[in-house]
């Protein structure tokens, strides 16, 4: 990681926060943000390859690297959040 990766992650989140409404609930938020990662990343994956043979060759490695990545991405987080939950949620003591 280099020194602006957590604040290009952070510009990510604060897009998809922006929209959070109404009408749009978190989890659509969400499924959109995981859309566009998904999307990204097949396009990052074509960027490396010379042809549609090539890429389709490497479709199940590329997929295994990004669902392992994801994976302790997502255990980290919620590691995280699980020890600073009232923190996090703004929770009070007396809440919990």
């Amino acid at each position: 990681m280099d020194n602006e990766f957590y604040e290009r992650a952070d510009a990510h989140i604060e897009l998809a926060n922006k929209h959070i409404n109404e009408e749009i609930s978190r989890g659509k938020a969400s499924s959109s943000l995981l859309y566009s990662a998904s999307r990204f990343n097949a396009w990052i994956s074509a960027c490396g390859w010379n042809n549609a043979e090539e890429m389709a060759g490497s479709k199940e490695e590329t997929i295994e690297y990004f669902v392992t990545e994801y994976r302790k991405m997502l255990e980290e987080n919620l590691d995280d959040y699980i020890e600073n939950f009232n923190q996090y949620m703004q929770l009070e003591e007396s809440e919990t």
